[in-house]
């Protein structure tokens, strides 16, 4: 029996961000079982005792414990499992710069570009008009983003500081999705933002679930 399941989505954001928790720290021992979104599987009776919210990801372990949230879930692997993502619980100083740097990402990054990736990529794929008001705002939000996060980048090498952490992994996922919809300048444009990013593209647990993802999507495809 598998330590936990994942419900999750493919090509979901925020599910990413569990698998690449997952992949940085080595671990294969869950099962996951994949909802429809178009289908409105998200929403069924069953989800929604998962997640009254209905919505994914969400993990449901062995012993009957269930998390929802994909930030939430990555951290309690992360410490579950002693992934080597997270300072240690002694090293206040740390701990309190990574929960400042997860603050930002949520603050300041991952509003406007869910924003882009609603209009530009989910609007998209249902047929629906984008609302390029709405776009336009997010885009220079994002650029406000990337323009203060190139200044704190010149002083650290990751997001939280000088070594990779979950934080880093919150990003991947959303500006992959931003790349799809054409906005590859905001990151590349930057060059410590583009040396953080090749960092972050560089290891092998990144590679491998992405190199992983792009063959599934090829096969499907034939």
């Amino acid at each position: 029996m598998p330590a936990f399941t994942l419900y999750s989505s493919r090509g979901s954001s925020n599910a990413d961000r569990v698998r690449l928790t997952l992949a940085e720290g080595g671990f294969t021992d869950y099962e996951v079982v994949y909802l429809d979104l178009m289908k409105g599987e998200q929403k069924s009776p069953e989800n929604l005792q998962r997640n009254p919210w209905g919505k994914i990801p969400v993990a449901t372990f062995a012993d009957g414990f269930t998390l929802y949230e994909s930030r939430a879930i990555c951290k309690y692997l992360a410490k579950k499992y002693s992934f080597p993502l997270l300072p240690e619980d002694s090293d206040v100083e740390a701990t309190a710069l990574l929960e400042q740097a997860q603050l930002v990402e949520m603050t300041y990054f991952a509003e406007p570009a869910s924003k882009i990736a609603f209009e530009k990529f989910v609007k998209k794929f249902l047929g629906i008009p984008t609302d390029e008001a709405a776009v336009a705002e997010a885009s220079r939000s994002l650029a406000t983003f990337f323009d203060v996060t190139e200044r704190l980048l010149q002083e650290k090498d990751y997001m939280a500081g000088p070594t990779f952490t979950l934080v880093d992994i919150y990003y991947i996922p959303l500006i992959r999705r931003l790349f799809m919809c054409g906005y590859e300048e905001l990151v590349f444009s930057r060059k410590a933002v583009r040396a953080w990013w090749e960092r972050c593209m560089e290891r092998p647990a990144i590679q491998g679930m992405l190199k992983a993802d792009e063959e599934a999507m090829a096969a499907a495809r034939k």
